[in-house]
């Protein structure tokens, strides 16, 4: 508890010296240690929405709630001011399953659900703190900070958290690279100095925090996700180029903001602290935690929204989550959207099941449910135009990106915990996307007769056309070597898919394997896994 500090200042050492300390106007506690986070702990986009309560004031709320699932702070990547609501923790009943774990820790159950200041224990970057609403429990990697006295409210303390100073006098104290309560309650905090420029901060920090929880919204790995801001009214052009000059814009002059921002708040306390000339205020931009316009990952995600609007998790009718629930079928669309079938902007698949294949075999094959998608929500201009971009900015057709890339996207995006999962033979001769919330026993059956084995069908038909063009004199000679090709290539595949059909598929959709949600992506996966395209690593050990 004595850190060695040679190379500091008479100022710095006087601040130590003179100063209170923040622990003295805020109460900081360490959370839960569940013990076995592969049982409690779920990605809130693995279980159903409707077994979730986001905004519970208490325990009491909360067992009364009869949900499950409740938002849980688990630390994660350098985010400042708002962010990194990813989790969920099982906290049924009081927690009673966690409570009867053996290995499972409870630490300062009072402050569950409270609203606080939330920081992650290991950074190898820089020191980020957000806000937390209520509703909430936390976890010994996302320890809280709960402000007891109305005079110096969270708004506040995280202003002076996540200014430089604060920075500064942490590299004081705790020259590692976990940050912990105790750190945290040993910084100097100036009673007179904060009051007086009190005011102020309020409304910085206010201010960042409204843009940082936009900018977090603004992706659909937000529980608060409504809409894209390529399809939002005030960004969205007439064309999807447009949209993107926009929201260009856009995100560049929210991080020149938050600069404006944070830069005025380091200000505030350099003086307040008489470390004028020690600290520079200006924050670089790689500092800013706020999303930039690229053009590559803003097309994936838009096509990642538009497949969300193919499956129903989405719609252009109405704005958040429509389907997220266990089993939910076409009739829970309609009813949440409040429009009939024959009256939607567009229209979610049937059965929840896309193919992705070489071809548009299919009428609701993807990249034809894709050119629909552009056409209505860009119906001003040219698909054609708007398709281009999209394939400009992938650097690749889009009927490619779809069969090789979109997979590997979605399973970053959701951090190995994907929900539309990609049902593909083993060499890739055969694909189709289902959603897991509309997944039911059925599902591989209805992947396997309405469109496995049509695709064969239409497979050997095309293979009889091309032995007709094969033996066909009238055609020129690089047609013919062409159908030869073709040929061969679906050979291939036939082959391929007929043995995976004996040997995988039909054996699982016979036995029409039920799922439970609440048991996560990742129990549930590996039950079809003989199915679907590998996930690497998803049978490790979480941390």
């Amino acid at each position: 508890g004595k850190p060695i500090a040679y190379w500091l200042s008479d100022k710095v050492f006087s601040i130590f010296a003179e100063a209170e300390s923040v622990g003295r106007y805020s109460v900081c506690r360490n959370g839960i240690t569940t013990g076995d986070n592969n049982s409690f702990l779920r990605r809130w986009s693995e279980v159903s929405i409707g077994s979730t309560n986001f905004h519970c004031a208490n325990a009491e709320q909360a067992a009364l709630s009869g949900k499950k699932w409740f938002p849980y702070n688990k630390g994660g990547d350098y985010r400042k001011y708002y962010g990194n609501n990813e989790h969920l923790i099982n906290y049924s009943e009081n927690g009673k399953e966690l409570r009867a774990y053996e290995k499972s820790i409870l630490r300062n159950p009072s402050y569950y659900f409270r609203s606080g200041v939330t920081w992650t224990l290991l950074s190898s970057s820089y020191f980020g703190c957000r806000i937390v609403g209520q509703g909430a429990l936390f976890d010994v990697n996302g320890m809280m900070m709960f402000c007891e006295s109305r005079d110096y409210p969270e708004a506040l303390m995280l202003g002076l958290i996540s200014s430089c100073v604060s920075t500064e006098m942490l590299k004081i104290l705790n020259p590692t690279l976990a940050f912990q309560v105790g750190d945290i309650i040993r910084l100097p905090f100036f009673t007179t100095a904060i009051k007086t420029i009190s005011p102020r901060i309020i409304e910085i920090t206010s201010s960042a925090i409204a843009i940082a929880r936009a900018d977090w919204d603004n992706f659909e790995t937000s529980w608060d996700f409504r809409d894209p801001p390529l399809l939002r009214p005030g960004l969205k052009g007439a064309t999807l180029e447009a949209s993107w000059r926009n929201w260009e814009a856009q995100s560049t002059a929210a991080i020149r903001r938050m600069q404006e921002l944070e830069t005025e708040n380091n200000r505030l306390f350099i003086a307040a602290y008489g470390l004028d000339g020690e600290l520079q205020p200006e924050v670089p931009e790689e500092q800013i935690t706020l999303a930039r316009a690229d053009v590559k990952k803003d097309m994936t995600a838009f096509l990642s929204y538009a497949v969300g609007c193919m499956m129903g998790r989405y719609s252009l009718d109405l704005p958040g989550l429509i389907l997220a629930n266990a089993g939910d079928t076409l009739e829970n669309y309609n009813a949440k959207v409040g429009k009939s079938t024959g009256d939607l902007s567009f229209q979610p698949d049937r059965d929840g099941i896309i193919p992705v294949l070489d071809g548009e075999w299919f009428e609701d094959d993807i990249v034809a449910r894709s050119r629909e998608f552009l056409a209505v929500s860009f119906s001003e201009s040219s698909v054609v135009d708007n398709l281009r971009f999209i394939e400009d900015s992938l650097g690749k057709d889009i009927r490619k990106y779809f069969c090789t890339d979109f997979y590997k996207d979605h399973l970053q995006t959701y951090k190995k915990r994907p929900i539309y999962w990609l049902v593909q033979s083993p060499k890739k001769g055969f694909g189709c996307l289902i959603y897991l919330h509309r997944y039911t026993k059925d599902t591989l059956n209805l992947v396997l007769n309405n469109y496995f084995r049509p695709y064969l069908q239409k497979l050997e038909a095309r293979l009889a056309q091309l032995g007709l063009d094969q033996l066909n004199d009238d055609l020129p000679t690089r047609d013919r070597t062409a159908a030869r090709k073709e040929a061969e290539k679906i050979t291939k595949v036939l082959k391929e898919c007929q043995a995976w059909e004996q040997d995988s598929l039909l054996p699982l959709a016979q036995q029409r394997i039920e799922l439970d949600l609440d048991d996560g992506v990742k129990v549930n996966y590996l039950k079809l896994q003989d199915v679907l395209a590998p996930i690497p690593g998803l049978a490790a050990k979480e941390d």
